[in-house]
């Protein structure tokens, strides 16, 4: 081979390189920008859904402007000048703001949490919802009362109101509330695909007061948002099949949360966050303010809980209420309150505000 096919060999084998890091580049750059404009588009949805869960007046799912505007959440130190290890209290609640709820707002699930930082241990009271509770200020009612009325009588102050009141109940400081409408979750279980579920049993109940209708058979089965909420949440039956307990209930919900973060976690879950993070923003408030919000997401590695514990209460059902069993009372609310170093309970006023007393 002469000198001038070398050359031209040469050119050519140089040429296909220059061609195959071109188009290497031309890919690589356009994941790593496509990667950014995802970041950046996360980031915009992030910003707007914390704006709406921390500020918005709104119950979530609730159209905006449906509802007066809360008050301006109030700026608070940052999160390093904050005393790290003294435990944080929420008051978690979830309502149901379908359609065929004829508006009610009575929450479904009411629950007392300590968060402690150091162990990063999350102490959760569940607290029936038709449990027998009264108040000096609004008589006696179920547990699922009180937001309803607060949200009727005091928009704006709905959230700081049931967290005073429940607060005042249990004898301990709730920081914070966190309510949920429950469409956030059949909906976030949708992004994701459904989930796979060994129902352990048939659940069929119907309410066409306010459009609840449980049908499942037992086995195991692929289920929509809208079925997996119906899993989570059965309790009783009014069509033949057997009741389940609070207990098993628990157990529902603790393995439905884990297929759930499981999926989150997938390279396929990942992809769905930006539609997630626009689910949660339209069906979340709370009253922490904002930076607060950031802070901890930005530190979630450092506060995600290492242990967690759902405390039940021992709890019997005389129509229309369901009544608290005093000896466990006592003990399960002096375990949730133990993190908190708080004074002996007011056994006297704890048992008239439970209806333990005539």
């Amino acid at each position: 081979m002469d000198q001038r096919s070398k050359r031209k060999k040469a050119q050519r084998s140089k040429a296909r390189k220059r061609t195959l890091l071109i188009s290497t580049s031309a890919v690589l750059g356009t994941c790593l920008i496509a990667g950014a404009v995802y970041a950046g588009t996360l980031y915009f949805k992030a910003e707007r859904a914390l704006d709406q869960i921390s500020a918005s007046g709104s119950v979530p799912g609730e159209t905006a402007g449906s509802a007066s505007p809360a008050p301006a959440a109030t700026e608070t130190p940052a999160a390093e000048d904050e005393d790290k290890n003294k435990p944080l209290t929420f008051l978690l609640a979830g309502v149901d703001n379908r359609s065929g709820s004829g508006g009610t707002m009575n929450t479904d699930v009411i629950m007392p949490v300590v968060y402690e930082p150091a162990s990063r241990r999350l102490s959760i009271l569940s607290i029936p919802r038709d449990m027998k509770l009264t108040s000096s200020e609004l008589g006696t009612h179920k547990a699922n009362y009180y937001y309803a009325y607060y949200y009727a009588h005091n928009k704006g102050e709905d959230l700081s109101k049931t967290r005073e009141y429940f607060g005042d109940l249990l004898q301990m400081d709730l920081d914070h509330m966190v309510l949920v409408n429950f469409a956030a979750f059949s909906s976030i279980v949708d992004e994701l695909g459904g989930l796979d579920i060994d129902v352990e049993m048939d659940m069929r109940y119907v309410d066409n007061a306010d459009g609840t209708n449980i049908n499942l058979k037992k086995g195991m089965q692929h289920l929509s948002g809208k079925e997996v909420l119906d899993y989570v949440r059965y309790r009783k039956s009014n069509r033949g099949t057997a009741e389940s307990s609070d207990f098993s209930r628990n157990e529902r919900q603790q393995k439905v949360l884990n297929q759930i973060l499981d999926k989150l976690d997938s390279v396929s879950g990942i992809a769905k966050w930006g539609d997630i993070i626009d689910i949660l923003g339209d069906n979340i408030r709370t009253d922490i303010p904002k930076d607060q919000l950031v802070s901890w997401i930005m530190n979630y590695n450092n506060m995600k809980p290492a242990a967690s514990e759902l405390i039940t209460l021992e709890s019997e059902w005389k129509s229309p209420y369901v009544y608290a069993n005093e000896e466990d009372l006592l003990e399960k609310l002096e375990k949730l309150r133990s993190p908190l170093g708080l004074p002996a309970l007011d056994t006297s006023e704890l048992k008239h505000d439970f209806g333990l007393v005539n």
